[in-house]
């Protein structure tokens, strides 16, 4: 404070990075301007103004934002120039408040400076923005107050990237700096949801935008996010992301069900791929999915790459067409031997002379030609859940399910008017009988096993 101590040597004082410098930033300022120092005047070494130093002071720490808010005011009520740079670092103040994550002289700023000011580049930085000064910097604050005040997400620098694509990658970061990990998730989060949508998918799907592994990958499918999709497992729903993750290597797909059959929200291992409701999100390598023909969401669970004449899923119809044609479909009986025996959906049977089931499913498969009865057994002595080669033809317990041909399947429940069960029938009868089932079920099972294993 002595009178004797000139501009430049109190300049040469305010450069000094020193906590006894820094918290004093609106002491020293206020004896420079005392001495008739204009408010947009340089510092001959740095070429930063008042406002440049009053910025950087701001830092946490090392620096007062109480003192430092204290001085811009004050500048910027005397007139001083946002929009100024500092020729050797190519920097304004905005720029300076972002690098040292101080939200309290960025709002001042920001009322003070030119709409242009917000948005403007820095050639340190790749010619990025303050945005993107402050997500390199791993700055929250700083990029919480500029996306308050309207900055610009989708500006890129001049290697092409977005302030979201510079955050640090937290799986570079050590053991140590876990805190800072936990930063740069949510900073790169908070950035990717804050870029405009630009068309009608959900904001859960930005990030896939600029996966071009994930993006020829689809292509090569035919398929593009939003469209809907069908899982092996003949769950539908909407793509949602598709690409590499952390929890498995290769190329993943992201799916939002039509129904809560899910693992999880779009978030696997506190890494989040895509936004949707719990139990509605699920992962399936890109190999498990193909494209529904129905545009539209469905909670049937068959699907129109597998028609067939599948009784059960017909009984599901709702429309007035699809009661009649289920009518029909349950008049609809098939005779199975030349005595007359009649056996629809839902009835028991006897397989192979053997074991006891329901009737679940008749009609044309995709793994063997001629028509079939699908049946959930009694006991679990089958030998699916009622699908066959990732095609379900109906739905039960694992190992109730097994297919047989018509000439297998006889009805124990329904009366058979042509045989008399008062007559007593001869030990050669009953042998033979038993002989017939046992020749029939030694030619099919061999085919079954073949087909199995085939599988």
């Amino acid at each position: 404070m002595d009178s004797q101590t000139t501009i430049p040597e109190l300049f040469a004082i305010v450069r000094q990075w020193v906590p006894q410098v820094q918290h004093k930033i609106d002491v020293i300022g206020n004896e420079i301007l005392k001495r008739g120092c204009h408010v947009n005047d340089r510092d001959g070494l740095t070429d930063m103004t008042l406002l440049h130093y009053s910025c950087k002071a701001g830092a946490h720490g090392v620096g007062d934002p109480a003192a430092a808010l204290r001085l811009t005011s004050q500048l910027i009520s005397l007139g001083a120039d946002v929009s100024l740079r500092s020729r050797w670092t190519n920097m304004n103040a905005l720029h300076y408040a972002a690098y040292f994550d101080v939200p309290e002289l960025i709002r001042i700023l920001l009322k003070a400076a030119k709409p242009r000011v917000m948005n403007s580049t820095c050639s340190d930085f790749h010619y990025g923005t303050a945005l993107h000064i402050a997500a390199s910097n791993l700055c929250l604050g700083a990029v919480k107050c500029l996306l308050e005040h309207g900055a610009n997400p989708t500006v890129r620098n001049d290697k092409g990237q977005v302030p979201a694509e510079v955050v640090p990658d937290p799986m570079d970061m050590s053991l140590d700096k876990a805190e800072a990990a936990m930063v740069a998730k949510e900073l790169k989060q908070l950035l990717l949801d804050a870029v405009p949508l630009s068309c009608n998918l959900p904001r859960a799907t930005l990030p896939n935008y600029d996966n071009i592994p994930g993006n020829l990958m689809l292509s090569s499918l035919g398929l593009k996010l939003g469209e809907r999709v069908v899982l092996d497992d003949m769950k539908t729903g909407t793509l949602r992301f598709c690409g590499t993750t952390e929890f498995a290597s290769g190329q993943w797909v992201g799916v939002e069900l039509d129904e809560p059959e899910g693992k999880n929200d779009g978030s696997v291992g506190g890494v989040r791929y895509f936004i949707c409701p719990p139990k509605l999100g699920i992962f399936a390598p890109v190999s498990k999915i193909s494209k529904a023909v129905d545009q539209t969401p469905s909670s049937v669970t068959s699907t129109p790459r597998t028609p067939r004449m599948d009784l059960a899923s017909r009984l599901a119809g709702k429309t007035k067409k699809e009661k009649e044609k289920k009518e029909k479909e349950r008049e609809k009986v098939v005779s199975l031997d030349p005595e007359g025996l009649n056996v629809e959906v839902g009835d028991q049977v006897l397989v192979a002379g053997q074991k006891h089931g329901i009737v679940r499913f008749y009609g044309k498969t995709d793994f063997a030609p001629g028509y079939w009865f699908g049946i959930e057994l009694d006991q679990p002595t089958g030998k699916h859940d009622g699908s066959v080669f990732g095609v379900r033809y109906f739905s039960c317990l694992p190992k109730y399910g097994v297919f047989a041909p018509p000439s297998l399947c006889l009805n124990p429940v329904v009366s058979q008017p042509k045989r008399n069960f008062n007559t007593m029938r001869s030990p050669k009868d009953l042998t033979s009988e038993s002989s017939i089932s046992r020749l029939l079920f030694c030619c099919w099972f061999p085919w079954m096993l073949r087909a199995e294993m085939h599988s």
